[in-house]
């Protein structure tokens, strides 16, 4: 932003608008993006500003997750692309190298500004495509960093520089024979091959140049030593002067090439130059948002309302102090008051520089939920405006800028005014404050105003839109707190700092029965209303570390109870797993338990006499007795037969002949059952009952066993033959025929 506001140059110089700015370019990388921060100047646009302020809060954004974002520093190119538009011109080397350093440059800020995309589009909204990446190629191999050219800019170039080496060495070569073949008289101390105004020469004596003979470049300070240019030597020197200037000449048309092919290219090369120093600008005031923890405020939505508000020039030494300035609508004028060195300069020039600030595009050292109005005028009349020159007083000079603030200031304008109405007698100096505060009020100005005077601080209570505050004073130590208080008019103190400061009891005695009662009651009510305060705000401050400690308990509280809840579902998946383990350990008891029971039943069938099938009831009861001891101690799913109830009934039909399977009149349906229904069941809950269902089959010695499943989903079905195929006591198992049941029903036939 460099269209500038309604804001004189003098008003900028008086609230340190420079400095800050020197605050900000300080984060640049490169001269120019430093430069370019310098040059701004508060805009008057709310959309530019808004759009301004976005940019840098977007990409400040990012720097908190992601400080590798960096811009890259671009030399200065302006007069070359200046050169670029009068044709047939040509740059020189150094001109041309910076270029290419430039356009190197401009490859990678679009590169960057390409990724970030997605996560920064108004950031990105800077990229241009840079010019064709042949042209850093060409220049690269052109030219070295110096912008000398290189033997591989052309051919003829090489060629001619290989002569000129050729020509050089032949005639050094030529010099040093004859340094040689001189006599020690004749040579000059040492003595070797030199140049001179452009010439290759031998230093020998003077009294040497008559039988030498030849041109004289030079001789030394004494004259006692001539540089000499022999003649055998002067064609040898022609011919390398003659190489030297073809070389010249090709180096020219060299550099005359180059800028033929950057010609073309040159708006291309000035965007992406400007895109390098607009992202260095960038760069720098997001880099100083982050530094200051500022918040984007918002632009001309609201009346002033600044919050956690510092002074930019005071961060990064003491601690500052910040402060919160929030305006009603109805209120246009601030009369701060208070004791000297309290803060109340400060605070009016901080009120400034943060809002120009803003305008200019920087973010400025002030939290969330600001809100900023676009001045189009800010007026400033702080300090001492005294000038002998101008055969001014410090009360004349203060009423001269009193006229021009009048004369421009409205609505829209920012006025702040220091010690307003002080240099002259305070009765008739209080009444002409009076009289600018109230007009600028009406007129809708925002204005912030100092003062001393006692009349003042009565003025809010009369006139509407005005209104008081102060910079927090500590009575017992008399230090500021440079908290700023608003709706209370501030004490100046200045008797009790007399005191403090050791003015005699009986004078300061004297003073007080001077002061006038109604400014001694008033200073007494004013006393009143700051112990009140301080109250109250010890109180707050009490009742706010109450609170967060309540909350800390709370927080306690709900960690425990998820920590219990936590622990509470870890023991029921833990219960849940051991249930599942030693539902599977029962299984395979029983599993074990039938293998056992089959084999027995296996001898007992194959039994020839009593003895054998005896022995053969033996077995079967022993497998039923370890099964029972293995397995007895577990739960038992839903559906399972008991060891016990399986023994019983076994021992109950046993005979003494081999075991027959009971009379389906007499036994239990559900121990013996041809047919079973698993229909309405869960997979969970079908599997036990088919298992027993086998069991008790096999136990009967049936042929055969009838399984209903349904045709349904097809999950049961899925469940029975997977059961079947791994049975070996099954035979073989199909679907029923059609009158049957058909899909819906499974036939299994036992091995006999």
């Amino acid at each position: 932003m460099t269209v500038g506001g309604g804001v004189a140059p003098s008003v900028l110089e008086t609230l340190e608008f420079p400095a800050a700015l020197e605050r900000v370019a300080a984060h640049a990388t490169g001269p120019l993006g430093a430069a370019r921060v310098t040059r701004r100047s508060p805009a008057t646009d709310p959309d530019a500003i808004r759009a301004a302020l976005a940019q840098v809060a977007e990409l400040a954004a990012l720097l908190l997750t992601d400080d590798a974002i960096r811009a890259e520093p671009v030399p200065d190119i302006a007069a070359a692309l200046e050169l670029l538009r009068v044709p047939g011109s040509a740059l020189e080397g150094a001109a041309l190298a910076q270029v290419g350093r430039a356009l190197a440059a401009a490859r990678a800020v679009a590169g960057d500004l390409a990724r970030l995309a997605a996560d920064a589009p108004r950031t990105a909204a800077l990229r241009v495509d840079p010019p064709p990446k042949a042209l850093e190629q060409r220049l690269a191999v052109s030219l070295d960093a110096d912008g000398q050219v290189q033997d591989g800019a052309s051919r003829t170039l090489a060629r001619a520089r290989r002569a000129v080496r050729e020509a050089r060495a032949r005639l050094v070569k030529q010099l040093d024979a004859m340094l040689a073949a001189l006599d020690a008289t004749e040579r000059a101390p040492d003595a070797a091959v030199t140049v001179r105004e452009g010439r290759y020469v031998i230093p020998v004596r003077s009294t040497a140049r008559a039988r030498i003979g030849g041109i004289v470049h030079d001789e030394s300070a004494t004259r006692a030593t001539v540089f000499l240019e022999p003649p055998e030597v002067i064609e040898l020197g022609n011919a390398l002067r003659a190489a030297e200037v073809e070389e010249q000449r090709e180096i020219l048309q060299v550099l005359r090439d180059l800028t033929e092919l950057l010609r073309p290219q040159r708006d291309a090369i000035g965007a992406a130059w400007e895109m390098c120093v607009a992202f260095d600008d960038l760069c720098a005031r997001a880099r100083y948002a982050v530094e200051v923890n500022g918040f984007a405020p918002a632009i001309g939505t609201g009346p002033l309302a600044v919050r956690n508000g510092r002074h930019p020039l005071l961060l990064g030494g003491e601690v500052v102090v910040p402060f919160e300035l929030v305006l009603a609508p109805d209120e246009c004028t601030v009369l701060v008051s208070g004791p000297n060195t309290g803060g109340k300069t400060v605070l009016i020039k901080a009120v400034g520089l943060l809002t120009l600030m803003a305008q200019s595009g920087i973010i400025p050292p002030i939290g969330p939920q600001s809100t900023l109005p676009v001045f189009t005028g800010v007026f400033a009349d702080i300090g001492d405006r005294q000038s002998i020159a101008a055969s001014l007083s410090t009360f004349s000079a203060h009423v001269a800028t009193l006229r021009d603030i009048l004369a421009r200031a409205g609505a829209g304008s920012l006025v702040l005014l220091d010690e307003i109405g002080s240099g002259t007698d305070p009765a008739e100096g209080g009444a002409l404050a009076t009289a600018v505060l109230q007009t600028l009020t009406r007129r809708r100005a925002v204005t912030l105003a100092t003062t001393h005077l006692g009349a003042l601080k009565q003025l809010a209570a009369e006139t509407v839109g005005i209104v008081n505050a102060s910079l927090q004073f500590d009575a017992d130590t008399l230090t500021p707190t440079y908290r700023l208080l608003k709706g209370v008019p501030g004490r100046s103190y200045g008797l009790a700092i007399a005191r403090r400061l050791g003015i005699a009891p009986d004078i300061l005695e004297i003073a007080e029965r001077a002061v006038p009662r109604a400014e001694r009651a008033l200073d007494a009510l004013l006393a009143s209303v700051e112990t009140r305060a301080r109250e109250l705000e010890t109180k707050e401050q009490e009742l706010t570390a109450r609170d967060a400690t309540l909350r800390m308990d709370a927080e306690q509280l709900d960690t425990g109870v998820a920590e219990l809840a936590a622990r509470e579902r870890d023991v029921k998946a833990r219960a849940q797993s051991l249930e599942r383990d030693a539902r599977e350990q029962a299984r395979a008891y029983l599993l074990e338990a039938r293998k056992k029971v089959e084999d027995a039943l296996g001898r007992a069938r194959a039994a020839v006499d009593e003895a054998t099938a005896k022995q053969a009831r033996r077995l079967v009861e022993q497998a039923i007795d370890e099964t029972d001891e293995g397995a007895g101690s577990r739960e038992q799913g839903a559906g399972w037969m008991s060891l016990e109830e399986l023994k019983s009934a076994r021992r109950g039909s046993a005979s003494p002949n081999l075991p027959q399977p009971p009379p389906t009149s007499t036994a239990p349906s559900r121990t013996a059952a041809t047919e079973i229904s698993l229909i309405g069941l869960r997979v969970s809950e079908a599997e036990p009952l088919l298992v027993k269902a086998l069991d008790d089959a096999i136990l009967a010695d049936l042929p055969y066993l009838r399984v209903i499943h349904g045709k349904g989903t097809g999950a049961l079905r899925q469940l029975v033959h997977d059961v079947l195929s791994a049975d070996p006591r099954v035979k073989r198992f199909g679907f029923a025929p059609s009158n049957q049941g058909g899909h819906g029903v499974t036939l299994v036939e036992f091995t006999a």
